[in-house]
């Protein structure tokens, strides 16, 4: 194979025609012992993105450390997570909603039946993935139908949030409500709604199965006038979360429900982690922090140390969802074999207007291109000096850890022998090492750290901020950390009269206004 396959709809560029995989295997094998294998999932949000993507060319990482590393692609968008009970068959895949969590499944039967042919060992596979992939890698992990069709679990700036079906169901009929405003059938929401409530499942289904793949994710995308109900995904139709079905997903189960008994999951050697600075990518582009030129591209803080603020929390919010709040668990349930990183790397320029340090730092998806060792120019332009030899040496110790995880599930000294030791996630002692710190040698270097993030730490910590000095900011910053939940995934943190009394003059009539986040 020459040429990559298509990615899957999403818009310009793309097709329905896109369930390929990419396989890179070392040129040299030699001996007939079969190598670990490396999956990847890609990130995008679910929405976005595919397995060719350039920071995902595995010949690297496959050449230096000889592993077979593989990049897929799954449905994505609506095309991929859509749960409308017109549509409903009787199976319980096709049912499920979680069409592209079926394919990710399909892609691992895929290499239990085929991997052997490229010198690759069907018993010693590793998923790993960023983002959205790494929310996929730990679906795989909660799902029944991925039992043993992988062996060790890598889980990049991830998390896991399972929606109700209830609330997936009530995002898909609005996504019809906004399909039959799009053709102009009605005037408004309210006709839509009406005109839903008298179509028969026969007519329902007929419509949307009539729909194209671009008309499908227009009227995800679709938002229809002021009178949507304060931003929720139900009212824009635009939700992909993955689903708690109950036969690909666990139903109406909480992560500490799952993850805390091995009968509830596909308990593997896991590593966790995220990027110290994850909040700064979707700060950047908020408006009332960032002065942008060109409506999109920053050139200046309107309020720095908001900024600051903002990143620091979101990011501890990303760590404490996607790493402790799972690790120990995890680390209860199946004991060794839990590993936790954060990634610090943060060595880049100032550009005289703006400082990269500060807008970016160690930002979320900045790891990937060192973890499958692609530092482009692309890549390079962001850092001092083009990249130092110390921060390109981060790269290569990621590249060890990682292979060394697929060889033996555990990364210890790296696959080169000579690295920091990694050992395995603690619970108890705040002060025992529980995480490695991925940072450059020219700052503090790779090293063990006892940090830790709890719910009651993050709280305590923002409850105790004086630094707002905007009531309103200081209530929206509340809902962004502790949302009212009603996914049913995770502890909901939010508290009702904490909130309404929360500061100086309280927030109950705040959420009126912006509603739940």
């Amino acid at each position: 194979a020459l040429d990559f396959g298509n990615n899957c709809a999403q818009g310009e560029k793309s097709s329905e025609d896109c369930l390929y995989l990419n396989v890179w295997a070392p040129g040299n094998q030699t001996g007939n012992k079969p190598l670990p294998v490396m999956l990847w999932i890609h990130g995008g949000g679910n929405t976005g993105g595919g397995g060719q993507s350039i920071s995902y060319n595995g010949a690297k990482l496959a050449g230096w450390h000889d592993v077979v590393v593989i990049t897929i692609n799954y449905r994505l968008g609506p095309l991929g997570w859509f749960r409308h009970p017109a549509l409903s068959t009787g199976s319980p895949e096709d049912d499920s909603g979680n069409y592209g969590t079926l394919d990710i499944i399909q892609a691992l039967k895929w290499v239990q039946t085929n991997i052997a042919s490229f010198g690759g060992d069907p018993d010693k596979v590793t998923i790993f993935g960023e983002s959205a992939g790494g929310f996929n890698v730990l679906s795989m992990q909660a799902s029944p139908l991925a039992k043993g069709l992988f062996h060790r679990a890598i889980v990049q700036s991830g998390g896991l949030d399972i929606t109700n079906v209830d609330v997936a169901a009530q995002s898909a009929r609005e996504a019809v409500n906004n399909m039959l405003l799009i053709d102009g059938k009605v005037a408004d929401r309210d006709a839509a709604n009406r005109l839903q409530e008298t179509m028969s499942p026969q007519e329902l289904a007929s419509y949307l199965t009539g729909k194209s793949a671009d008309q499908i994710i227009a009227a995800h995308q679709h938002q229809a006038g002021s009178g949507d109900s304060k931003g929720s995904k139900a009212a824009s139709g635009g939700s992909v979360d993955i689903l708690g079905d109950g036969h690909v997903l666990p139903k109406d189960m909480k992560n500490a429900e799952i993850f805390s008994d091995t009968n509830n999951y596909n308990a593997v050697p896991v590593v966790l982690g995220t990027n110290r600075d994850e909040g700064t990518f979707f700060a950047m582009f908020d408006s009332n922090l960032v002065d942008h030129s060109l409506g999109f591209i920053p050139v200046g803080f309107k309020d720095e140390a908001a900024y600051v603020r903002a990143v620091r929390y979101g990011s501890d919010q990303w760590k404490l969802s996607g790493v402790d709040s799972l690790a120990i668990p995890m680390k209860t349930a199946q004991g060794d074999g839990v590993f936790a990183y954060r990634w610090d790397v943060d060595d880049l320029r100032h550009l005289g207007f703006i400082d990269l340090n500060v807008l970016l730092g160690a930002s979320h998806g900045m790891e990937v291109p060192f973890v499958f060792g692609n530092l482009t120019n692309s890549v390079e332009i962001y850092y001092k000096g083009l990249m130092t030899p110390e921060v390109a040496q981060v790269s290569d110790s990621m590249m060890s850890y990682w292979a060394e995880f697929a060889y033996t599930g555990d990364p210890g000294k790296g696959r080169t022998g000579r690295e920091v030791l990694w050992s395995g996630w603690q619970n108890g002692d705040a002060n025992n090492p529980r995480l490695l710190v991925l940072d450059s040698a020219g700052d503090q270097g790779i090293r063990m750290s006892s940090e830790r993030v709890t719910g009651d730490s993050l709280k305590a910590e923002f409850l105790s901020d004086r630094s707002f000095t905007d009531q309103q900011q200081y209530c929206e910053a509340y809902l962004r950390l502790f949302p009212d939940d009603n996914s049913g995934s995770k502890e909901n943190l939010f508290v009702a009269a904490e909130y309404a009394s929360l500061g100086r003059g309280g927030c109950g009539h705040y959420k009126e206004v912006m509603g739940s986040e």
